[in-house]
């Protein structure tokens, strides 16, 4: 009988506002396939029909969904990491923080590929996104204020709906997180990982120079996304097989 799969529960991105699990199905092929683990794809409701906390509590459900089939289906439930991409990174990061609350689950890792931590980051006005293809200032402040309504920006927000916004990040998992250097959310993901790391959380940055927001779905094969796609896979490797 084979030995029971670590198992990445990944959300897909899309601002809040839109996207499909099969849009990361090349990625999450990818960790499958080099790892040996079991990658599970979450198809959350999105805003502004569905705001927070209904993509958040979707995640949730599938998070127990695995966790409680984990022995019928061949999952290891003791090796659960929660991963993601853009707003799908900054769902990870707030159920992440929410499961840990609960004390249900206990994920073992947490992979943030450029994540979307921040709404305050819509109120900044340096910011130069001319070099912003998928993503810009002016779509941000939408997917922002389709997910939050007016708490958007507000000097308080409720649990869980900004993972950036939560003061108290001891006792999570470890992290690893990816951003470019003139992607939008550069500054809020490197503020992020160095709070965690401050906190006694093992945390890696991964900076890559001149890369805008989504470049690895640009080029799979040019060396920078390798390379950017190769420290996810060390990184699923080391937590989720120690």
């Amino acid at each position: 009988m084979d030995a029971p799969t670590p198992v990445l529960l990944w959300f897909h991105g899309g601002g809040h506002i839109m996207g499909r699990p099969e849009m990361d199905d090349h990625y999450c092929n990818q960790y499958a396939s080099e790892l040996g683990i079991t990658v599970v794809s979450v198809d959350y409701r999105y805003a502004p029909e569905y705001p927070f906390p209904i993509g958040l509590e979707d995640g949730y459900s599938a998070l127990k969904w695995v966790a409680s089939h984990a022995q019928q289906l061949g999952f290891d439930a003791k090796r659960i990491a929660i991963g993601g991409a853009s707003a799908g990174g900054g769902l990870a990061a707030a159920l992440v923080q929410l499961t840990h609350d609960r004390q249900e689950i206990q994920p073992v890792f947490q992979l943030l590929v450029y994540p979307m931590l921040d709404d305050r980051t819509v109120l900044r006005t340096d910011i130069d996104d001319s070099s912003s293809i998928a993503w810009n200032q002016k779509s941000n402040r939408f997917g922002w204020k389709s997910y939050l309504g007016e708490k958007c920006g507000a000097e308080n927000v409720p649990d869980y709906a900004v993972p950036a916004r939560r003061e108290n990040l001891s006792g999570l998992p470890p992290a690893w997180i990816g951003v470019g250097t003139v992607d939008i959310f550069h500054d809020e993901d490197v503020a992020y990982a160095q709070r965690l790391q401050e906190q006694g959380i093992e945390s890696e940055l991964y900076i890559v120079p001149g890369a805008f927001h989504g470049f690895d779905a640009y080029g799979p094969k040019v060396s920078i996304v390798e390379e950017f796609r190769n420290s996810q896979i060390a990184a699923l490797k080391k937590y989720m097989f120690s």
